[in-house]
C-alpha cells in the first residue's frame, strides 16, 4: 500500500478534537486499548531520508521480527522526507511484498515533520517510531508497547541514560547527550532520563490532542512533545534498551545539538508566554491525583535553614564533581579559560535547577527568572575562577593538577557567595510562600 503527500496533498491530517471538548474528569489510568479492532493495532513509522543502503534490510528484519513476537495486528509505514536516492523505490517494493508494510512521500525533509503528519493520519490506536538504522535492540519493543496497550502509559520512551541500558557509543556522543538532558532538566524541569532515543510510542488518543501543538519539524521534535506530555500531566513509561551507535550515521551532532538549544529557547518562550494552553490540555487529558496527606510539615522543614545547607551540600558536592569532569575533558582540546567557561556554565545551569526544586522547594513560579538571575550568580563565579587560573598563569607554568587546584578552590569561594545570594536575592521568601500556599491549600480542602 502506497500513499503519497504532494503538492495535491493527498495524505491529510486526522481531524482532531478540540481541547475544550475533550471529555473533562480526570482518571488514574486510560482505557485499555482495544485489540479486536479492523484496524491495525500498532503502526511503527520509519522516517527516513537516503536511506537506500539501509531500509530493506531495516524492514525485513523489524517485520519479521513483530510477525513472530507481536499478538496483535500491526503495519509499518515508511514515510520518506524526500529523499533523492533509490529509497522510494526499495520501499514501495517492499509494501508490494508485504501486506502489512505501507509507505508515504513527503515533499519536506525533517523527521518531526513526518511523524507528526503520519500519526495524525493514522488510524491505529498505538503509534510508534524507530531510526532506520535499527541501533535500539527490538527485544525492548513488548515493554514499550505493553503499558499503552494496557492503559497504565500515555507515552512509552527507549532510555540510553539509565544504568540498567547497555550502550555501545563514542565518548564524544556521550559527552553530549548527557550534557543536553542535563540542561533539559535544569531549564525545562523534564523527569525523562534521554530526550533523543529513536525509539518511542504513543496512545494515538493522547497523540491527536497534543501533537498539534507541537512545531519543530526536525530532531527537536521529540523534546517539544515529551515537555508538553509532562507539563500536560501524562506519565512516560521508560525502557531501558541495549542500544549500538551507528558509525555510519549521517547526522551531524554538533549541529543537531545547537538547533535542540535553540529549540529548548524557543518552547521556553511559548510555555511563558501561553502559545500552547496547557491548562486546557492538562484539564481534558491529565490523570487524577492519587491520594496524599498534606505537605505543609515537610514544606516547612524545606524552608529550615540546617536542611537548606544540607540540600545545597549535597548538590555542590554533585556540581563540582560534575565541573572537574567536564573541565578535565574540555582541557584535553581547549584552553583552560574556555574550559572553565564551558564546564562552569553547563554545571551552573543543572544547579540551579536542582538547587530550585531541591533545595528551596519550588516547583511553580516564574522559572526563567530563576535561571537568569542564576546565571549572573554564575557569573560571579566565573569571575572567580577565571582570575584565580589567570593569576596563577602569571606566576608560574603550572601542571594539569595545579590548574585543578586552583579552579576547585576559586570554587569552594564561589559555592559560598551562591548559596547567600540563592537564599538571600534569587530564591528569598519562596520557601515561605510554598509553605503558606501548602497550607492555605490544606485547609481549603478540609473545609
Amino acid at each position: 500500500m502506497t500513499l503519497t503527500d504532494s503538492t495535491s496533498g493527498t495524505l491529510q491530517d486526522a481531524a482532531v478534537t478540540p481541547p475544550g471538548s475533550a471529555a473533562r474528569g480526570r482518571t488514574a489510568r486510560r482505557a485499555p486499548v482495544d485489540t479486536r479492532t479492523a484496524v491495525p493495532v500498532l503502526d511503527v513509522t520509519i522516517p527516513v531520508f537516503n536511506e537506500e543502503r539501509d531500509l530493506e534490510e531495516c524492514l525485513r528484519r523489524l517485520h519479521g521480527h513483530l510477525g513472530d513476537t507481536f499478538p496483535h495486528s500491526f503495519r509499518i509505514t515508511v514515510a520518506d522526507n524526500a529523499s533523492t536516492d533509490g529509497t522510494l523505490k526499495i520501499a514501495e517494493r517492499l509494501a508490494r511484498e508485504f501486506p502489512e508494510v505501507a509507505v508515504v512521500h513527503l515533499d519536506e525533509k525533517g523527521r518531526g515533520n513526518a511523524l507528526r503528519k503520519v500519526w495524525l493520519a493514522s488510524p491505529s490506536p498505538v503509534l510508534a517510531y524507530m531510526d532506520v538504522d535499527l541501533s535500539t535492540d527490538l527485544a525492548a519493543l513488548p515493554p514499550l508497547l505493553a503499558p499503552l496497550i494496557s492503559g497504565h502509559s500515555d507515552l512509552a520512551i527507549g532510555t540510553r541514560l539509565t544504568r540498567n541500558s547497555r550502550v555501545v557509543r563514542g565518548p564524544k556522543r556521550e559527552f553530549i547527550s548527557r550534557s543536553y538532558n542535563l540542561m533539559l532538566h535544569s531549564l525545562l524541569a523534564a523527569r525523562f532520563s534521554d530526550a533523543q532515543c529513536g525509539f518511542k510510542a504513543i496512545r494515538a488518543d493522547v497523540a491527536q490532542q497534543i501533537l498539534p501543538y507541537t512545531v519543530d519539524n526536525s530532531w527537536f521534535f521529540d523534546t517539544e512533545l515529551l515537555v508538553l506530555a509532562e507539563r500536560c500531566g501524562l506519565r512516560v513509561h521508560e525502557v531501558p534498551v541495549d542500544w549500538i551507535d551507528d558509525p555510519d550515521s549521517s547526522v551531524d551532532v554538533f549541529r543537531t545539538a545547537l538547533a535542540d538549544v535553540r529549540g529548548m529557547a524557543r518552547l521556553t518562550r511559548d510555555l511563558v508566554y501561553g502559545r500552547v494552553p496547557v491548562p486546557e490540555l492538562r484539564a481534558a487529558l491529565a490523570r487524577g491525583p492519587l491520594p496524599a496527606s498534606s505537605r505543609a510539615d515537610e514544606q516547612t522543614l524545606r524552608g529550615s535553614l540546617f536542611g537548606q545547607l544540607v540540600r545545597f551540600a549535597a548538590i555542590g558536592a554533585a556540581s563540582t564533581i560534575a565541573y572537574l569532569l567536564i573541565f578535565l575533558f574540555c582541557r584535553g582540546f581547549m584552553d583552560p579559560q574556555l574550559a572553565n567557561f564551558l564546564a562552569l556554565l553547563v554545571t551552573a545551569v543543572a544547579n540551579t535547577g536542582a538547587n530550585r526544586r531541591f533545595t528551596f522547594g519550588i516547583q511553580g513560579g516564574n522559572r526563567v527568572r530563576h535561571h537568569f538571575e542564576g546565571l549572573i550568580v554564575f557569573g560571579i563565579g566565573l569571575v572567580l575562577t577565571s582570575g584565580a587560573l589567570a593569576l596563577v598563569h602569571r606566576t608560574t607554568t603550572p601542571d594539569r593538577w595545579a590548574e585543578v587546584l586552583t579552579v576547585v578552590a576559586a570554587n569552594l569561594a564561589a559555592t559560598a557567595v551562591r548559596f547567600l545570594l540563592f537564599r538571600l536575592w534569587v530564591f528569598r521568601g519562596a520557601g515561605s510562600k510554598k509553605t503558606t500556599d501548602a497550607t492555605t491549600s490544606t485547609e481549603t480542602a478540609a473545609s
